[in-house]
């Protein structure tokens, strides 16, 4: 996990003994980043980007599973790949990207950005999912997509988990790829991380910490099952779920954070 400062070093911080192999793990990183970022793009470029980053995974998945490794394993490896080289803001620049907006204020403007990112990758996948039910030898390509969608929406809300914790003011010790791991972790379990649980930063994921970002994996890839259908049914049905999903873990993660942490009333 790096600041905002430290994005030119970020790959170094990601190179880990668990990279997946074959996968084009820098242009995954890259790719998820950039659809991750905050921000107004067009659905010309989101819809790109994402095509290139279905491309990218299409790849590895199949040497995953020509080697044996099951696809949650794989997913996972993928994204503990890319979350260390997720930029994250401090406060100050938190602050000066949301019209001087502080405290609770900000919070609230970090989560409704963020649930508009994930509406609009759900929105996306379902209208390039729609083209492809009406045309089902493309279909062959779904996989890929429902991965990448998944990976960009998981990217967002460790983004917005991380974010939070400067808004709040809960400090998360270690380096970039320990703080890594504590947000990762935070997110398979939808919550905060307590900083003063001493398992709460580690440098690697534990068998339970692996199990359960698995899972959340799935679940998420498991939503995005919702974008395949006809017309554009599968685009209302991906942006509103990821939308509503989204503002659910905003709303724990901040109830958590501030029994860790009180924040003065806002903005005055």
């Amino acid at each position: 996990m790096t600041s905002e400062n430290e994005q030119t070093g970020a790959g170094s911080a990601g190179s880990t003994a668990g990279e997946p192999a074959g996968a084009p793990e820098h242009e995954v990183a890259e790719l998820v980043g950039r659809l991750a970022e905050p921000g107004a793009m067009d659905g010309a470029e989101r819809r790109r980007l994402l095509g290139r980053l279905t491309a990218a995974l299409a790849d590895g998945a199949r040497k995953a599973k020509a080697s044996g490794t099951g696809r949650g394993r794989w997913l996972a490896d993928v994204f503990m790949a890319v979350a260390p080289r997720i930029p994250v803001r401090d406060l100050a620049t938190l602050s000066a990207h949301h019209h001087g907006l502080v405290a609770e204020e900000l919070a609230d403007d970090l989560a409704r950005t963020a649930a508009k990112a994930t509406m609009a990758v759900g929105a996306i996948g379902g209208a390039l999912a729609a083209a492809e039910f009406a045309a089902p030898p493309l279909l062959l390509s779904a996989p890929a997509q429902l991965v990448a969608e998944t990976l960009v929406v998981a990217a967002i809300e460790v983004k917005l988990i991380a974010e939070l914790h400067e808004v709040y003011g809960v400090q998360v010790p270690g380096t970039g790829a320990q703080r890594a791991v504590a947000f990762v972790t935070a997110w398979s379990k939808q919550r905060g991380v307590d900083p003063l649980t001493p398992a709460s930063v580690t440098i690697a994921l534990g068998t339970a910490a692996k199990t359960a970002l698995r899972n959340r994996l799935m679940r998420t890839l498991g939503r995005h099952l919702t974008t395949f259908g006809p017309f554009l049914t599968g685009a209302v049905a991906g942006g509103a779920l990821n939308r509503a999903a989204t503002r659910k873990l905003a709303v724990t993660v901040r109830d958590d954070l501030r029994r860790h942490r009180a924040l003065p009333s806002g903005k005055s």
